[in-house]
């Protein structure tokens, strides 16, 4: 069995053998098909092994494969492999026209096997710009010899290791990527952090609205294994009597799509991973077309996202009705959209920008953002605020927070905050928490204790006399460092006022016309 550290190891070296001509933003694009293609035709091998040791003959299981796939259900693989795309073929095809070959091998995969439409079909492994290929037959057969050095299949590597490689290189990819990488990728150990807040018990159902590459989900599902699994041949596994987590995700971006529904099958779970654009057109509603509520909801939304006012108005799913946020930061939408996505047990634990449970606090006047958290303070939804440290995330320096909103709040009237700002290792290119970090602040919030320097309890009473600001910094030091406003939360302020501003300008011009002064 390959270990987590060879399968590091060996999937880098592959990703390093198109280094030369593919900028490290576009690795994901090319090797990660060819990594699940990789384990699709391994895993499709072993299967035929198993089936021709069954019916003792490789030619009648053959036979039978056949006429499942004439009557359009193939029931006796996972997934039916065409000849041109298993790895023997693959690794016989000169280097000549091998780009070609790969491509009608991903889109002869996905028209065998519709459920991998669009997820592994998305890469034109011929693609030209500027009248140059992208990456040449020669490279890509390098990267094909180096991928050909190990099995992927069901007696080679567990699926639990070879998803966290397959998250590993995404990381690796984040950290090439800059801005973008946060559309897809959120830090492993703050997916894992949300994991422990969450809680997931058996036979829940989990929701991402803004999946990405869908870490959040698989995370949920890791640590339910580690409060429910059993040790068998050296893994965790759920026992019989444990029901799986049900898991859903819906991601805008059709390529971050792909990898979501790759990495969910390299795991060997289910989910349920659609495509669209979850603000505009939820994909997930009852038979009475409202939105489906959820047990457990995580998410990592972009932050201070712009969407137009209309976005928000005449809602048919009235997701909005504590208040529409500014056109500058679509936070509290998302939230509201969240809120109406949980059922009545549910809990949820979201990450935003810091700025969110902060901005327009202290103002003169209304402030939408302000307005709406009020609303949810007052209805007693809000459980806890975490303050996460800076340069965590891979598209921004700034530090973020972890809400945690809970319909069923144990104590009543209560908010945990917690200031985890100084909980990091200092890391290139970026911070990270480590496993002490994450129990420590996990058994803050489980424990709900206040500590000196770490924490505190407030009511919502003194949420209101502080005109519902949450932001842990207020309420909890650090060695008398004074809070710094991040660049991007100063220029988002500047936006919200302004937008208020131009409010205010249309309100009192609006009066000027009636009283016949305009």
């Amino acid at each position: 069995m390959l270990d987590i550290q060879s399968l590091e190891t060996w999937l880098w070296e592959a990703a390093c053998a198109i280094r030369g001509p593919v900028d490290a933003p576009k690795f994901k694009d090319y090797i990660l098909p060819l990594i699940f293609l990789k384990r699709l035709s391994d895993v499709f091998d072993d299967e035929l092994a198993r089936l021709s040791t069954e019916y003792s003959s490789r030619d009648l299981v053959l036979h039978l494969l056949e006429q499942e796939r004439q009557s359009g259900q193939v029931h006796l693989v996972r997934f039916y492999l065409p000849e041109n795309a298993r790895w023997q073929a693959i690794r016989r095809h000169r280097v000549s026209g091998l780009g070609q070959f790969l491509t009608d091998a991903v889109r002869d995969t996905a028209r065998e096997n519709p459920s991998l439409q669009g997820v592994i079909n998305m890469v034109d492994f011929n693609a030209t710009a500027a009248g140059q290929r992208i990456i040449s037959d020669e490279h890509l057969s390098n990267l094909i010899d180096v991928l050909s050095k190990h099995r992927l299949g069901l007696h080679d590597v567990e699926p639990d290791i070879l998803g966290r490689a397959y998250e590993y290189l995404l990381r690796k990819f984040a950290e090439g990527q800059g801005q973008s990488a946060g559309e897809f990728y959120t830090p492993r150990e703050v997916a894992i952090m949300m994991a422990h807040l969450l809680d997931p018990q058996p036979g829940m159902t989990v929701y991402d609205p803004t999946c990405g590459s869908g870490g959040l989900l698989i995370k949920c599902h890791l640590r339910l294994l580690e409060t429910h699994g059993v040790k068998e041949n050296g893994r965790l596994k759920l026992p019989p009597g444990v029901a799986p987590l049900r898991l859903f995700g819906q991601e805008i971006n059709p390529t971050t799509f792909a990898m979501a529904r790759m990495n969910v099958i390299i795991h060997d779970l289910q989910a349920d991973i659609r495509i669209g654009d979850t603000m505009r057109h939820p994909a997930f509603k009852d038979t009475a077309g409202r939105l489906q509520t959820f047990d457990r909801v995580t998410a990592n939304p972009m932050w201070n996202q712009k969407f137009p006012v209309e976005t928000y108005e005449n809602d048919p799913y009235e997701r909005f009705k504590l208040g529409a946020p500014p056109s500058s930061s679509a936070d509290w939408g998302w939230l509201q959209h969240m809120l109406a996505s949980l059922n009545e047990r549910g809990k949820m634990a979201v990450v935003l920008d810091t700025g969110a449970v902060s901005r327009g606090s202290g103002n003169q006047g209304s402030n939408r953002e302000r307005d709406i958290r009020k609303a949810f303070v007052e209805r007693d939804l809000i459980e806890a605020v975490i303050l996460l440290p800076e340069n965590l995330f891979y598209n921004t320096t700034a530090p973020g927070i972890i809400l945690v909103v809970n319909r069923r709040k144990p104590r009543r009237g209560e908010i945990l905050l917690i200031n985890a700002s100084q909980q990091f290792v200092k890391g290139r290119p970026k911070n990270y928490l480590t496993e002490e970090h994450i129990a420590r602040i996990a058994a803050l919030y489980h424990e709900w204790r206040a500590e000196d320097g770490m924490s505190t309890i407030i009511t919502t009473d003194e949420a209101a006399r502080n005109d519902y600001n949450l932001s842990p910094s207020r309420y909890v030091s650090t060695n008398g460092k004074e809070e710094v406003l991040p660049l991007e939360e100063a220029v988002v302020r500047l936006l919200e006022a302004e937008e208020e501003r131009a409010e205010a300008d249309r309100a009192l011009n609006e009066v000027l016309r009636t009283l016949g002064v305009l």
